[in-house]
């Protein structure tokens, strides 16, 4: 149990212990020291060394196995273990640009590890390349082989190679030397160099320039010939002998190729064949460049010529008249060559068609063609012929214009008199632009000219009598053709309203309480008409009515005291709307009730009268008893 205790207590130091045990021993690791001699910049051909020095705290003699990990751009370069405490020492002989990088040492015991800080190495300066060819004189076409040389060089390298300062080859390597092959197609003296860069990531390092290497390159007295008949001047439909063939072929060449052309146009081509032969009608509008390509390898030969071929006659140029044309209207096209070789034939040797030929029109004339514009448009090409040479104009659209519709006029809104109204004046159908006009009594008040179909002829116009209205007319033309004049204008005027009366029923001196009212408003203007009646001192309507007569009527039935006040009405139309002057309405009392008043008052002017009497007579018999008694 005991020894149990003690194992256990073993295990949990180890564990919570930032110290190791070996053999009962322990250690900790101090620090990882990364050094680099003689320095972190250096130049090339220098013998670099980093020392990677270990700092170990340890407890008794035991003996621990050290691993060292070198590691540059991340990427381990060297490993070692090692049992004694010595500082490890990786070196770098002869460094060069390669080794140019961020390097860290890493040392292990046992479960523990510990790494040095980063440091960065530089190494600058780069061998002058090398450039070896293995001719100096060759034939075009002739194969030569280059080498580029980096002495001493290590690592990812591109080689770029240069003829007369100019790029023309790249190779990658991971060795200090590249090699490629050469060939010179162009004849003269060549001067080859080459330079190289090494890649270190993510940064490169460029060399200086070779040595310059001369490269003669000589002449193949091999050629390609072209040659066209005739020699002397060619016109259209001349046929044309063009042979393309090669000269100094020597017995022992290559495969080669020849290839005949024209432009664009690959005329002929053969392999192995001496000559190529082609027969054409000569075009004045076909490019007049011609080129015999003969190709041996490498090697290219070029043979061309520029053939100038004289027109017999110019393109067709193609006219109508008259310039606008309407639908179903005569019209005439004309076909014309402006330029023709009058040595070679004459005018009347062209004949000229339309192109397509199911069109309606009727030969008139050479050149000439008549008849009737179609309804929809049509697309006319002119073809001249003379000789078996076919020329074609730029195509002719026409588009046959309509004739302009008779006008319809009508009022955009409401014609109200008195005040600015507007009137439409409108075609259905019609070629744009169109213009319009309108009249009054036949006279011309204004014209606007309509050019887009989302525009409208619009004229703005003023009345003082309602007969007026009849009097405008509109009149549409376009290009100078007419659509007639509309018809007359005829829409309902609206007169604004005028001249409100209120009229009471009865007269005002026979309004009773019990009685009724008909209070009538009555107007100038054209219905339908809304009448309104308020009584001061109310916001509110006491009645509306909208009537198609020019009058209203507004009842109260059974009066009273409280019906007595201000009344008013107002009438609104389309155009305007107005008010009446104010009404009093004085509402009086009952006959009934005021007899009822006389006899109560008559009742109480008799009940006086008595009691005065009785007053009286009572003082007065009063003085006679007193008098009586006296005596």
């Amino acid at each position: 149990m005991t020894i149990l205790l003690l194992l256990t207590s073993t295990l949990l130091s180890s564990y919570f212990h930032p110290w190791g045990v070996v053999n009962a021993q322990s250690f900790t690791i101090r620090n990882i020291t990364l050094s680099i001699e003689p320095s972190t910049d250096v130049t090339r051909d220098t013998n670099v060394t980093l020392r990677c020095q270990a700092l170990v705290s340890i407890s008794g003699q035991a003996v621990l196995s050290r691993e060292y990990t070198i590691y540059k751009d991340s990427n381990v370069v060297y490993t070692k273990t090692s049992s004694t405490p010595e500082d490890l020492l990786y070196l770098l002989p002869e460094a060069r640009v390669f080794n140019t990088g961020k390097y860290k040492c890493t040392v292990k015991i046992e479960s523990r590890e510990m790494s040095s800080d980063v440091k960065k190495l530089t190494v600058t300066g780069l061998s002058k390349p090398v450039l070896h060819l293995n001719k100096g004189v060759v034939i075009e076409g002739e194969e030569v082989t280059a080498r580029c040389t980096a002495p001493g060089e290590t690592g990812s390298i591109f080689f770029y190679f240069f003829k007369d300062s100019k790029e023309f080859q790249d190779k990658h390597t991971s060795s200090n030397q590249a090699e490629i092959k050469l060939h010179f197609s162009s004849v003269g003296v060549h001067k080859i160099h080459c330079s190289y860069t090494v890649l270190v990531t993510p940064e490169s390092f460029k060399s200086e320039d070779s040595n310059n290497v001369t490269v003669s390159v000589k002449e193949l007295p091999i050629t390609a010939v072209l040659e066209i008949g005739p020699q002397y001047k060619i016109y259209e439909g001349d046929q044309l002998d063009i042979s393309c063939s090669i000269s100094n072929l020597l017995h022992n060449s290559e495969s080669f190729h020849l290839y005949l052309s024209q432009g664009d146009s690959l005329l002929s081509s053969g392999n192995k064949t001496t000559t190529l032969k082609h027969v054409m009608v000569a075009k004045a509008i076909d490019p007049g460049e011609f080129e015999c390509k003969l190709e041996i390898g490498n090697i290219v030969k070029v043979a061309t010529k520029i053939l100038s071929v004289t027109e017999l006659f110019s393109a067709p140029t193609i006219t109508i008249s008259p310039a606008e044309v309407f639908q179903r209207e005569i019209m005439k096209i004309t076909c014309r060559c402006e330029r023709y070789a009058s040595e070679r034939l004459t005018k009347e040797d062209v004949t000229y068609t339309l192109d397509p030929p199911q069109s309606s029109l009727n030969p008139g004339g050479n050149g000439v063609f008549s008849g009737r514009a179609l309804h929809f448009e049509f697309n006319y090409t002119c073809v001249a012929e003379a000789k078996g040479i076919k020329k074609h104009s730029e195509a002719l659209t026409v588009r046959p214009k309509v004739y302009v519709s008779v006008p319809r006029i009508s009022v955009d809104g409401r014609a109200v008199l008195g005040k600015p109204f507007k009137i439409l004046c409108q075609s259905d159908i019609g070629s744009l632009p169109i213009n319009y006009t309108l009249f009054k009594d036949y006279k011309p008040l204004s014209t606007t000219s309509i050019k887009l179909s989302s525009q409208q002829a619009i004229f703005t116009v003023t009345i003082t009598k309602p007969e007026e209205i009849n009097k405008f007319m509109c009149e549409a033309k376009n290009s100078h053709r007419e659509g007639g004049l509309s018809k007359n204008l005829i829409t309902a005027v609206i007169e604004p309203l005028s001249d409100p009366t209120v009229t009471v029923l009865p007269s005002l001196e026979n309004l009773y309480e019990g009685g009724y009212l008909d209070l009538l408003c009555s107007i100038r203007g054209t219905p339908p008409v809304t009448f309104k009646w308020y009584r001061e001192g109310r916001e509110q309507p006491l009645s509306t009515t909208t009537s198609n007569q020019n009058y209203t009527k507004h009842n109260i039935p059974l009066l009273s005291k409280e019906s007595s006040g201000r009344y008013y009405c107002e009438a609104f139309n389309h155009a305007n709307n107005v008010r009446s002057d104010n009404v009093d309405i004085v509402v009086q009392l009952a006959q009934w009730k005021k007899g009822v008043i006389v006899g109560f008052c008559l009742l109480v002017v008799s009940v006086l009268v008595v009691l005065c009497v009785l007053c009286f007579r009572s003082k007065r018999g009063k003085r006679e008893a007193a008098a009586e008694l006296s005596v």
